[in-house]
């Protein structure tokens, strides 16, 4: 583990999962986090995703849970609620959701949460197939999708849109 080491990074290094770590600049206070990184990193914004907080409401009450989506998407609200067996969900005060996850927004990582959200996964954007497929064909790499999947307890479904 390197020194440093974000607890996302610590996360995904004991459940020995692959990854790389990439850095690029933006400016304070601008919007579309995810879009400027994938500018900036030369990435097709299909291929990278955000991760959002939601309020879910359930019999139970209110809950905080995450939706993971590409950044040229839209996270649906009532799909990720019917995803996870609520009523409706909302978008989460900027406030809470910082202070669940230990992230800041537009940082906010479903990996090495303060507090362990339950999460959904886009599973209707076409690119998440071609990733599987590609992945699956080299006999040496293992599915990081489901690798990914299994470390957060994720469920996998439809939850976003084309923007």
């Amino acid at each position: 583990m390197a020194k440093g080491a974000t607890p996302a990074i610590v996360m995904l290094e004991a459940a020995g999962v692959a990854f790389a770590v990439t850095e690029f600049h933006h400016e304070p206070g601008e919007r579309n986090y995810g879009q400027l990184a994938a500018e900036a990193l030369g990435i097709d914004p299909d291929r990278v995703f955000k991760t959002l907080v939601a309020n879910l409401a359930t019999d139970a009450g209110i809950e905080q849970v995450v939706g993971i989506v590409p950044v040229s998407g839209q996270l649906s609200l009532r799909e990720l609620a019917a995803a996870l067996g609520g009523k409706r969900a909302e978008m989460c005060p900027v406030d809470l959701a910082q202070r669940l996850t230990g992230y800041v927004v537009g940082g906010i990582s479903p990996f090495g949460q303060k507090k362990r959200l339950r999460t959904v996964i886009d599973d209707v954007h076409p690119v998440r197939h071609r990733l599987r497929q590609r992945w699956q064909a080299r006999a040496r790499h293992r599915d990081r999708l489901d690798a990914l999947v299994a470390v957060l307890g994720a469920v996998v479904a439809p939850i976003g849109s084309t923007g």
